[in-house]
């Protein structure tokens, strides 16, 4: 049993209560659920129902209400209930956190905190999408973190999950780097040094289309080359993205993610006519300077470019014509596309766009924004080379990680796979840790920092729950197997009302599209389980009852927090 089922349970009990006060107040056992609130001081009750808003409905005082309610207020989970004025307050029964939250962690194990909500749809998720030829740098971190996590919270509550990785392999940057190629770029030096020859082109184009106007160009005359198949830009431009994806997939494999298509823009060149011709069949495309668009002044934004004058697709183009191919082949029931904020308003053009054509799903369509990144202030840029590489970030914090295990657990087994998994889940603990639509200042000392609310400070958690399980030499199976009565301390009834609240958590975080709703109840989880390790003897409690009880609670707590982790995109090590 956990906090949702406990609310479902109250508010069914309160509709009740409330009927027979009247039989015209109009409410749902769910509307009353929904009124439930958690008051600021366990010292007025774990759960409160706010009376004053039935005062319309029964004509009568809110501290009436919350009288006629709490006369006679008899429920097997909650021990005791108190009026406050408009408010009712519960305080909930020892045996629902003993018997109830323990017994269903315990019973569900890695399943804990998942729910079945989206069992029989299909949610297509586009994310981390680079544009290909550039480095993976911190700027990348938003849209792969934040869409892996969005798709693993998915898949916990029961969604079928497709992965797209929808790679920016398509438009003038190609024409660019094919013309800075044939200038300066020699086939040992790309195929010697990858992806790093080809960002130094990429720079060097920038660098000397300042003197030479004509670079821009040819540039765009060659990847109308490209659009339009010529054989030799179309082998160079395939033997040029091939390094990429080589780079790329080594930082997946460290964040643990894999995806089911690398689709990218290129994939629907083929694909964009059909719906191009459809924008024209439907009489919503107009001619300005030759080139094509769609008028959205009734909408109140600017028009969306569709075509060039000289016949090339835009963005908008390809982004239909991928969407339109994803509903056909997935029929998916939600289409997530995890960009930054600055393009909420091409997302936003685009979907409007769909919604014209007289596709009935543009519903479906949903982007999640998130906030840009700046390194110490300065905006990051691959052409001026302004760039943090992701590889190197976490090269240094895995380093580091090293140092202290040396140090701390010399004799440790696995350093470098441990040493991995904290220093990299430092990086994407500290960039998940607060709102996606933030703004973030990377600072590199920040990011590496251990101390405070951190991966690290949340992963040792969890190996101290392990390790103590392990000195126990009990089992999880003969842990879990205690049953019995136990008077709650202060310390173990906040952490299991902590751990009671996860399906909770899990269901705001898909509502909301929020890693950090996860990633702050992790904090929430490792900072009530160490004040439960500091205050209470768990090995050496005083009895037996009170230690296979304690042992019971650790577990708990490491299930959850693996749990948890795992939603985060963090590994969960058994020592550090």
């Amino acid at each position: 049993m956990n906090i949702i089922d406990l609310k479902n349970t109250l508010a069914d009990y309160l509709l009740e209560k409330l009927s027979a006060i009247s039989d015209s107040h109009g409410l749902s056992g769910a509307e009353l659920r929904d009124m439930l609130e958690y008051p600021p001081n366990p010292e007025l009750g774990e759960l409160a129902f706010p009376c004053f808003k039935l005062s319309r409905a029964l004509h009568k005082a809110p501290p009436a209400i919350a009288s006629a309610l709490s006369d006679g207020f008899s429920l097997s989970c909650i021990k005791k209930v108190q009026t406050a004025g408009a408010y009712l307050n519960f305080f909930i029964a020892d045996s629902f956190y003993t018997d109830g939250v323990l017994g269903e962690i315990a019973e569900r194990g890695d399943r804990y905190g998942s729910c079945d909500i989206g069992n029989g749809k299909t949610v297509v998720l586009d994310y981390s999408s680079p544009n290909v030829a550039k480095p993976f740098h911190i700027g990348h971190l938003g849209s792969t973190a934040i869409g892996h996590s969005i798709r693993l919270l998915h898949s916990f509550a029961g969604y079928k999950c497709v992965a797209i990785n929808h790679l920016g392999d398509w438009g003038t940057q190609f024409g660019k780097l094919i013309v800075a190629y044939r200038l300066w770029g020699t086939k040992q030096a790309v195929e010697e040094n990858g992806l790093d020859e080809l960002v130094a082109l990429y720079v060097r184009f920038h660098k000397e289309a300042e003197n030479d106007k004509s670079l821009e160009d040819k540039a765009r005359a060659e990847f109308t080359k490209l659009e339009h198949h010529d054989p030799e830009n179309t082998a160079l431009w395939k033997w040029l993205i091939s390094f990429s994806l080589i780079e790329y997939k080594k930082t997946y494999k460290q964040l643990g993610i894999e995806f089911d298509s690398y689709a990218g823009e290129s994939f629907y060149s083929d694909k964009m006519e059909e719906q191009v011709q459809l924008l024209r069949d439907k009489n919503l495309l107009k001619l300005d300077n030759g080139a094509s668009l769609v008028d959205l002044e009734k909408y109140k934004m600017p028009p969306c470019l569709i075509l060039k004058s000289d016949g090339s697709t835009l963005y908008p183009a390809r982004d239909i014509a991928a969407a339109v191919y994803r509903k056909r082949t997935y029929n998916f029931d939600k289409c997530i596309i995890v960009t930054s904020a600055a393009q909420s308003l091409h997302f936003a053009q685009w979907f409007k766009v769909v919604e014209l054509m007289g596709y009935d799903w543009y519903g479906q369509l949903v982007h999640i924004p998130y906030g840009t990144v700046s390194i110490n202030g300065a905006k990051l840029a691959t052409r001026t080379g302004n760039v943090v590489l992701l590889k190197d970030l976490f090269a240094q914090a895995i380093e580091k990680v090293r140092e202290i295990i040396e140090t701390k657990s010399p004799d440790l087994e696995n350093k470098d796979d441990t040493a991995e998994a904290v220093g990299v889940g430092a990086i994407v603990f500290h960039y998940l840790y607060n709102s996606r639509i933030k703004d973030i200042d990377f600072v590199m000392e920040d990011a590496l920092s251990f101390d405070g609310a951190t991966g690290p400070y949340a992963q040792y958690t969890h190996a101290r729950a392990c390790s103590i399980i392990a000195r126990s030499g009990m089992s999880d199976t003969d842990i879990a197997s205690w049953h019995g009565e136990h008077e709650l301390c202060e310390e173990e009834r906040a952490l299991i009302r902590t751990l009671s609240l996860f399906n909770e958590k899990v269901l705001e975080a898909i509502d909301s599209y929020e890693p950090c709703v996860i990633t702050r109840y992790i904090i929430d989880i490792a900072t009530g389980f160490n004040r439960f390790y500091h205050e209470c003897q768990i090995l050496g409690a005083d009895d037996e009852n009170t230690k296979r009880f304690r042992l019971k609670l650790t577990l708990a707590s490491r299930i959850a927090l693996k749990n948890a982790l795992a939603l985060i995109c963090l590994r969960a090590p058994e020592k550090i």
